[in-house]
């Protein structure tokens, strides 16, 4: 018995509903219609794709503000180490900001790829966006510091760095 498929019994059978044998066996060199439609919407995909890319630490937000909450405001090993990862992420992701959207770079017509899609000009808007989204979860995380006193805030604790002058005692004795 043979695993080849025999094709003379399928010969006979209908095409399906859609298959149109000559488009699919002709190859022309003009992009047709329905071509240019398609990869327009290719890159309106990818463009909407993008923007979900920017957004994205702030859809994170929410998630991130109640472990905060949950993590309490005194300073333990769980509430270092969430505060560590927010403080952390907007640094790796704005260090990744190319890397990150260079597949979502837009292409121009006529062209196979997108002239330099790791250029910091590609896509801006869309990369100040999420500049500005890794910002906004970087001043949250300096917020919980701030309230689990880990930030220098107030003049005690400068106190180490203050100099102090002659006690009025001492001044006029001399």
């Amino acid at each position: 018995m043979s695993n080849a498929v025999d094709s003379s019994k399928w010969r006979n059978l209908r095409s399906p509903p859609g298959f149109s044998r000559t488009a699919s066996q002709s190859k022309t060199s003009a992009p047709s219609k329905s071509s240019t439609s398609a990869s327009a919407s290719y890159e309106a995909m990818k463009d909407k794709r993008a923007w979900d890319l920017a957004i994205s630490p702030a859809k994170s937000l929410p998630m991130q503000a109640f472990m905060l909450y949950m993590s309490g405001g005194g300073v333990q090993v769980f509430s270092m180490g969430i505060v560590f990862m927010l403080l952390l992420s907007p640094f790796k992701n704005v260090a990744g900001i190319n890397t990150a959207f260079a597949p979502l770079a837009p292409v121009p017509a006529g062209k196979k790829q997108a002239p330099k899609p790791n250029a910091l000009t590609t896509l801006a808007l869309h990369k100040l966006v999420y500049l500005l989204c890794n910002l906004l979860t970087l001043a949250i995380g300096l917020w919980k510091c701030r309230s689990m006193g880990l930030l220098p805030t107030g003049t005690g604790d400068w106190l180490a760095f203050e100099t102090r002058g002659q006690p009025p005692e001492l001044t006029l004795m001399r």
